[in-house]
């Protein structure tokens, strides 16, 4: 048995995964969830207007890191790049100062962030997404290709391909095309939704900088293509448990439900209209998300409406999830 550590540092939060591999019959490989943690650090706060982190943001970002590293430890992960691979995206992207994000991490866990790419980071996030859906086949499945949008903190990525396993390809599926864009519920919140709530001006600009993204991800990714749409990360997943009208939130409850885009539109709106007060006490809601869910709702809707898709599948699994398949894949093959 192998054990690995996931962990993806985004503009809003810093989340781990810990995974027990496991061999099974000398050739497939299974996984076991030890840990899923997730911390609101708003390391991008700021960075689309100063273009640096600020230093409240780094000791945040340490903090939650450090609490890391000790559940690392009890679980007995060597602290090496076999077996921990760390992410850094948007905000890190953008910050003049991540040499001193970098220094940081590597005192604190021993191996450097990998600031990847925005391509990278969609392609990560299709292999978590998709390798446990069951493609569309004799007895039923969800209809290829799928779609899986990841709606950060700075960023939304976009990938398009076909599962694992499907028409010959290997078991981590085969990716068509992958776009970053710079739209997220931090950035879009910072750059338009000054307000609480914000005016309908403030949304109207928002909406039209959501939707200018969108036509320039088109260009990379005919998203108008997409059978199966799969929307990971907090924005969809809160929202989806606001439809689900769950008193808190359940993972379990949530993973995968299915939301049509009629009633995805509604929670948007509903949500842009609410005063941060009113945000803060749905059960499901994080308090590091009380400030951005209505931009991040805003992006999912707009998205929804750019694909053409009736409904979207909100995904628990995401790219923390391609990051441990990958450290996994090395150790069997190790």
């Amino acid at each position: 048995m192998t054990t690995v550590a996931a962990i993806d540092c985004g503009t809003n939060s810093i989340r781990l995964l810990i995974s027990d591999v496991a061999v099974q019959d000398g050739d497939e490989v299974g996984l076991i969830d030890l840990e899923r943690r997730m911390e609101i650090v708003r390391l991008g706060q700021g960075v689309d207007r100063t273009g640096s982190f600020a230093p409240e943001a780094l000791e945040r970002t340490f903090e939650a890191l450090r609490s890391y590293a000790k559940l690392m430890h009890e679980h007995g992960v060597p602290f090496d790049p076999d077996h921990v691979r760390m992410v850094a995206t948007s905000a890190t992207r953008d910050a003049a100062n991540r040499d001193v994000f970098t220094a940081g991490v590597r005192e604190i866990i021993g191996v450097e962030p990998e600031v990847i790419t925005g391509d990278e980071e969609a392609e990560l996030s299709f292999v978590g997404a998709t390798a446990e859906l069951e493609a569309e086949g004799e007895d039923g499945g969800h209809p290829r290709p799928y779609l899986v949008v990841d709606i950060g903190g700075g960023s939304t990525e976009f990938v398009l391909g076909h599962p694992g396993g499907a028409e010959g390809e290997g078991a981590e599926g085969v990716v068509r095309a992958a776009r970053s864009v710079d739209i997220g519920c931090v950035r879009m919140t910072e750059r338009h939704l000054a307000d609480d709530p914000p005016t309908a001006g403030q949304v109207a600009a928002a909406t039209a900088d959501i939707d200018a993204a969108l036509e320039e991800a088109a260009a990379s990714v005919p998203l108008e293509e997409a059978a199966t749409v799969v929307c990971v990360a907090g924005t969809a997943t809160t929202v989806a448990g606001i439809a689900l009208d769950l008193p808190e939130y359940d993972s379990e409850r949530i993973h995968l439900t299915r939301l049509s885009a009629e009633r995805t539109g509604e929670i948007a709106r509903e949500l842009l209209a609410m005063p941060h007060g009113r945000r803060a006490e749905l059960g499901v809601m994080h308090p590091g998300r009380v400030d951005v869910i209505g931009a991040g709702a805003l992006i999912l809707d707009r998205v929804l409406a750019r694909t053409g898709a009736d409904a979207f599948y909100a995904g628990e699994h995401d790219i923390l999830d391609g990051i441990v398949w990958g450290l996994c894949l090395g150790a069997f093959e190790a």
